[in-house]
């Protein structure tokens, strides 16, 4: 099991979280999504590596921003 952290932007009540939580839950290998309103965190459980660009559609597809990747699941490779 991998477990990726992410902070996302927008969110202010549950039914942000719910939005959130289903778009990710949607992804192939997801196992489980925890949100936390107040702090803006996103935690990931899923039976493979998530590809940042795949989670960041997700939280867009719900109607907020990924401000940040954390260093415990794979990133976005970086240009330079």
């Amino acid at each position: 099991m991998t477990e990726s952290g992410y902070t996302v932007t927008g969110m202010v009540c549950g039914h942000c979280a719910a939005f959130v939580t289903e778009e990710i839950e949607r992804m192939a290998g997801v196992t489980a999504v925890r949100v936390n309103v107040d702090s803006g965190r996103v935690s990931v459980t899923s039976d493979r590596d998530l590809d940042v660009a795949d989670v960041r559609t997700a939280i867009e597809e719900a109607g907020y921003e990924l401000a940040v990747a954390d260093g415990r699941g794979p990133r976005e490779p970086s240009s330079g």
